[in-house]
């Protein structure tokens, strides 16, 4: 798997993923916040399973 989420992707996808699961885990938003675990996983990864289907990356470009 190469790394496909660049750092701006991955800050903002664990701080999405962790509100998310606070707000489940302190009763402010149903069961369904518990989604927030994906794009937490995918942080902590750094691949994104639909990036690379697509050919997507956000990951800065290496100088030759």
């Amino acid at each position: 798997m190469t790394k496909n989420i660049g750092s701006l992707d991955r800050i903002l996808r664990a701080v999405i993923g962790l509100a998310l699961i606070a707000a489940t885990a302190t009763g402010a938003i149903g069961i369904w916040g518990w989604i927030g675990v994906v794009p937490l996983v995918t942080a902590l990864m750094g691949w994104c399973p639909p990036y690379a289907i697509l050919g997507f990356s956000t990951c800065a470009m290496k100088k030759k």
